[in-house]
C-alpha cells in the first residue's frame, strides 16, 4: 500500500504547481529567484518556479497524506523535498541553456521525484526497488499525463 500512496504523493506534490496556475491565473505568482541572474547572465531559475506553486504544493501534500492515513508532516516533508529537487533541476537546465518549461527528459522527472523517495524512505516503508520502480513510474505515467493534460488545455507544452 505505501508504494501506491508514495505514488500519488509525487504526482500531487509535482502537480499542484499546475493546479496554483489553473485556480489563481497570473496571481500571486512571484518568482521564487526574484528575477535574479546568475554569474553566467541567465537567470537563476526562471519565471516559472513561484513561491505560489511552492505553497501549494506543501499545502496539498500535507491534505493528501492526511487523507491517506499519514501524518500530515511526512506530506509537508514530502512536498518540500520534490520542491527542492525540483528547482535543482531548473538550476541545472539553466546553467544548460535550456530555457524556463524548456524539456529536459529525466533531468525534469528524476531529482524531483529521487529525492523526496530516498529522505523519506523509512517512514514510507519503501525498498530501493520500490524507489527505483516508482522513479520509473513517475517519469513514464508523467509523460502520458502531461500529453493528456496538454490536449485538455491544462498543461502549456505537451511535456
Amino acid at each position: 500500500m505505501m508504494f501506491a500512496q508514495a505514488l500519488l504523493l509525487l504526482f500531487v506534490a509535482n502537480g499542484a504547481p499546475i493546479v496554483a496556475r489553473l485556480l489563481l491565473a497570473g496571481r500571486l505568482a512571484w518568482p521564487v529567484d526574484h528575477a535574479y541572474l546568475f554569474f553566467d547572465g541567465r537567470p537563476l531559475l526562471g519565471h516559472s518556479k513561484t513561491w505560489r506553486g511552492i505553497f501549494f504544493s506543501l499545502l496539498l501534500t500535507s491534505l493528501v497524506a492526511l487523507l491517506l492515513a499519514l501524518p500530515w508532516q511526512v506530506g509537508l516533508l514530502f512536498a518540500f523535498y520534490a520542491m527542492c529537487g525540483d528547482l535543482l533541476s531548473s538550476f541545472i537546465k539553466r546553467r544548460s541553456g535550456i530555457e524556463p518549461s524548456g524539456r529536459a527528459l529525466g533531468l525534469d522527472q528524476v531529482p524531483e521525484a529521487l529525492l523526496p523517495l530516498l529522505l523519506l524512505q523509512s517512514p514510507l516503508a519503501l525498498t530501493w526497488h520500490d524507489i527505483i520502480l516508482l522513479v520509473i513510474l513517475f517519469i513514464v505515467l508523467g509523460q502520458l499525463f502531461s500529453r493528456l493534460l496538454y490536449r485538455l488545455h491544462i498543461r502549456n507544452r505537451p511535456y
